[in-house]
């Protein structure tokens, strides 16, 4: 800056002597004067020799080429962080459940924490209580599917024989012969190739059995320790950011977190309900299996719109295969009812307008997680997107301008 200072006394003794003109190095000469200001009250950007202005590229397409750059910056970034998402899932996934776990049992910890419990066992203790209750569940329905296996197969068996029977004497008028032959192609495609395919699934099930136990292990210790010190390691991870950034950073994090909370448990409440009310039609149409049918459409609920509609569907066709198609379309019109209730009623109330995402994004957001992640993809990505809506919505209204009185 001090290389300036004589080139700038030269210009006030030129500027005093009258001498305006240049000397043809550019040092006392006077700063070229600004462009007048267009029609629209804008001074348009210096025609240099590297500018876009001077080739006589319109603004508007400049500033379209700017955007489509960003975005195709952000993209080509956001696809290289699913696929370290992708890469290391076996971790990544048990991750996510543990934060959805941590939103349904955080306000447990919370409650025993304020009548005096330690935060740390206060977290053990709910861990541990959540596990008996599933794991008290799956034998409940375990012993209810093993009771009611036989009454079950014998009424497939029986379904097996009635579409026989038309298959012989309905319009089609199938031989026994052919009977026969498509049964015989059934059994050698379900069977499939031969004893290295079956050796092959065999490992390749064991390894899976090996990856679900793995990743449930890292759940529970994941749930553990965010209930006990989610605070200290939320800290930790807004530290890792500069600095400039870190209280955006942190007050968007805990606008998502209340959406996650909100979330899952209206997303529990509305999974019950519709585990309810299908598990005690299917007791009234006296129906096998009514709880485990009931544990089936509660899992599912947690898939909105696409996992009520399967678990309905494996309702429908257990009262066709046990009781005939009479009850299975009361069935049916019992799984609908119960479905308009939870769209038209439940999902609204409970939702709330802060994590309410439109149905087609919905959909586009399972669609997405189903191709990253499978299953559990399609689990996941309903709350991302609800998150990232209520930060949305909170940055939204904290820069919406002020309107004058």
């Amino acid at each position: 800056m001090s290389s300036w200072r004589p080139i700038e006394r030269m210009r006030k003794r030129a500027r005093r002597s009258g001498a305006g003109r240049d000397d043809g190095q550019g040092v006392t000469a006077d700063a070229p004067p600004a462009p007048p200001p267009d029609a629209t009250g804008a001074t348009p950007a210096p025609a240099g020799p590297l500018g876009l202005h001077g080739l006589g590229v319109p603004p508007g397409v400049i500033t379209t080429t700017a955007w489509a750059l960003c975005v195709v910056v952000v993209l080509l970034a956001s696809k290289q962080v699913l696929v370290l998402l992708v890469f290391f899932s076996e971790v990544t996934i048990p991750l996510a459940i543990a934060m959805l776990t941590t939103a349904l049992a955080a306000p447990a910890v919370d409650v025993l924490q304020r009548i005096g419990t330690p935060r740390k066992l206060a977290s053990l203790l709910v861990v541990l209580a959540g596990l008996v209750l599933v794991f008290g569940l799956l034998t409940l329905v375990g012993t209810q599917v093993a009771g009611q296996a036989k009454q079950l197969s014998d009424d497939v068996v029986a379904g097996i024989e009635q579409v026989q029977d038309w298959l012989r004497d309905g319009p089609l008028g199938l031989s026994d012969a052919q009977l026969t032959a498509l049964i015989d192609n059934a059994k050698e495609t379900v069977q499939g190739a031969g004893g290295s395919e079956v050796v092959t699934r065999a490992a390749e099930v064991g390894t899976a059995v090996t990856h679900v136990f793995t990743g449930l292990f890292i759940v529970l210790f994941a749930t553990f320790f965010f209930c006990a010190e989610g605070a200290g390691i939320w800290r930790w991870v807004v530290s890792l950011f500069p600095r400039r950034a870190q209280d955006g950073l942190d007050r968007s994090g805990h606008v998502a977190w209340v959406s996650l909370t909100a979330f899952v448990r209206a997303t529990v409440l509305v999974a019950f309900t519709d585990a309810l009310g299908i598990a005690v039609a299917a007791l009234i149409l006296g129906v096998p299996l009514a709880l485990p049918l009931g544990v089936l459409v509660f899992l599912g609920a947690f898939v909105p719109i696409v996992g009520a509609a399967v678990s309905g569907s494996v309702a429908v066709l257990v009262a066709l295969v046990a009781q005939g198609p009479v009850i299975a379309l009361i069935m049916l019109a019992a799984v609908v009812v119960v479905q308009q209730l939870e769209s038209h009623v439940l999902q609204p109330f409970l939702m709330g307008r802060l994590v309410a995402v439109h149905p087609l994004g919905i959909i586009l957001a399972i669609a997405v997680g189903l191709v990253a992640g499978g299953i559990v993809g399609a689990l996941i990505a309903v709350p991302l997107a609800a998150c990232a809506n209520a930060v949305r919505k909170y940055w939204s209204s904290q820069r919406a301008p002020a309107v004058e009185t």
